[in-house]
C-alpha cells in the first residue's frame, strides 16, 4: 500500500477508499463536492460514499421552506426589534416621534450600535421599548465606538495642517501622535500646539 493517500477522484472503488483514514470533515467535503447527502456520523457518511461507488447517489434531503411569520403591523413598546424587522426608516422614525414627542426624531449613535448588536446576537427578547430606554440613557446594550470617529477627524485635521507636510509618511506620523493623545487624558483632537510639543518624539 502506498503511504501517500491519493485524491478522492482518482480512487477506483470503495475497497481502495477504505484502505485510507478519512476525518469526518473530509468525508463531509467529499459528499458536498459530489452533491451527496453530507450530514450524519462517519459510519453514515462512509455508507453514502460506498453507495456512490456502486453508482447510487444518496442526495441531500430537501428542507421544507420556513414559514414566514406574519408581518407586524402595529408597533408598540413591547414589539420585538427582530420580530418587526426594525430599520432606521420612516416607519420606525414615526413610532419614536410618537413615543418621545420629538419631531423630527433623530436616532442617536448608541441606538444604531444597539440595533446592530441585537440583530447580530439574534436577541428576540429585545423590544422597541428597550431601544427607547437606550435613547433616554436608562439602559445600555451596546455603545458606539467613538474612538474611530475621533481618529478619522484627528488624521483629517493633521493632514490639513501645512506644518505636517515635512513628514514623508504623514499617516504614520499622525498615527504616532494619535497614540500619544489616545493613551493620555488630553483632548482627542489635533492642534498645532500638540504637533510642536511632540514633533521630536514622533520623528524618532
Amino acid at each position: 500500500m502506498s503511504d501517500k493517500r491519493p485524491e478522492f477522484d482518482s480512487i477506483k472503488d470503495f475497497a481502495e477508499f477504505s484502505r485510507y483514514y478519512w476525518y469526518r470533515e473530509e468525508l463531509i467535503q467529499i459528499c458536498k463536492a459530489h452533491g451527496l447527502k453530507c450530514d450524519g456520523g462517519k459510519i453514515e457518511l462512509n455508507g453514502i460514499i460506498e453507495a456512490y461507488f456502486r453508482g447510487e447517489k444518496i442526495l441531500p434531503e430537501k428542507k421544507a421552506p420556513r414559514k414566514k411569520k406574519p408581518a407586524v403591523t402595529d408597533l408598540t413598546p413591547d414589539t420585538g426589534l427582530i420580530e418587526c424587522g426594525f430599520t432606521f426608516g420612516n416607519r420606525f422614525r414615526t413610532f419614536f416621534e410618537e413615543q418621545t414627542g420629538k419631531k423630527p426624531f433623530k436616532f442617536n449613535v448608541d441606538m444604531v450600535a444597539t440595533a446592530k448588536a441585537v440583530k447580530e446576537n439574534g436577541d428576540e427578547t429585545f423590544t422597541l421599548g428597550d431601544l427607547l430606554d437606550v435613547y433616554y440613557g436608562k439602559k445600555t446594550y451596546a455603545r458606539y465606538d467613538k474612538s474611530a470617529l475621533q481618529w478619522n477627524k484627528f488624521v483629517k485635521d493633521f493632514c490639513a495642517d501645512d506644518a505636517t507636510a515635512v513628514f514623508d509618511e504623514r499617516l504614520k506620523a499622525a498615527a504616532a501622535l494619535w497614540k500619544i493623545v489616545r493613551d493620555s487624558d488630553m483632548k482627542k483632537e489635533y492642534t498645532r500646539e500638540l504637533l510642536d510639543t511632540y514633533k521630536d518624539t514622533i520623528t524618532e
